[in-house]
């Protein structure tokens, strides 16, 4: 489903990512972990459609999504992937549902049945109406799980998604995370700093000052 050649990335003069190559299966679930500043994000953000390589190649269900103008990028990220961020990234003036439902408006989709059902399959069904700061942090996230599911995505991508909750609460989006990679067989990329995080993956990819380990 996804395959880098020899990635190169750069900000600046500060070297990121050098010559990382890796692939990842459909339906499989990888962590990739690392300290801060090792460049997991960056690999995040590049199979997002998010950043482009300075060079190599980056390839997504066959498509070099690394050549992709602008527009394609945006279409790619829309359609294909579901994001869940660290910091939930909800919009805090609008309700539970119309945060879940903002990718099927992207994407020219006007029934609400979706986000109906996702709501319910996190486990906030009748929660449609509240806001997201009368939530809690755990409650924010399962949203922003939701989100990131409502179009059907065939990749989640998900950057540190329990590094502001408590390890309970992060236990339990760990979860719902494996729930859905078993039930739905969606390829899923987790990018986090913590071994027990990783474990739960199918399979770990380490990064060290912009170098894969293993």
């Amino acid at each position: 489903m996804i395959r880098l050649q020899t990635v190169e990335k750069y900000y600046g003069e500060a070297h990121v990512l050098r010559g990382i190559t890796f692939e990842v299966r459909t339906g499989e679930f990888i962590a990739i972990t690392g300290s801060s500043g090792s460049g997991k994000s960056t690999i995040l953000n590049l199979i997002g459609g998010m950043d482009r390589p300075d060079a190599g190649k980056i390839i997504v269900d066959g498509a070099e999504i690394s050549a992709y103008s602008d527009e394609q990028l945006t279409l790619h990220r829309r359609k294909k992937t579901g994001f869940v961020f660290q910091f939930f990234n909800l919009l805090p003036n609008i309700t539970v549902f119309d945060n879940v439902r903002i990718p099927l408006l992207l994407n020219n989709v006007s029934s609400p049945d979706r986000a109906y059902w996702y709501l319910e399959r996190v486990g906030l069904g009748g929660r449609e109406k509240s806001y997201p700061w009368q939530l809690s942090g755990g409650e924010q996230q399962r949203v922003a799980l939701a989100r990131a599911l409502v179009h059907d995505p065939e990749i989640i991508l998900a950057d540190e998604p329990t590094g502001s909750l408590d390890s309970r609460t992060g236990a339990l989006i760990l979860e719902l995370l494996e729930q859905i990679a078993e039930e739905t067989s969606k390829t899923i990329v987790l990018v986090t700093h913590e071994e027990y995080v990783a474990r739960h993956a199918d399979r770990t990819v380490r990064i060290s000052d912009g170098v894969i380990l293993t």
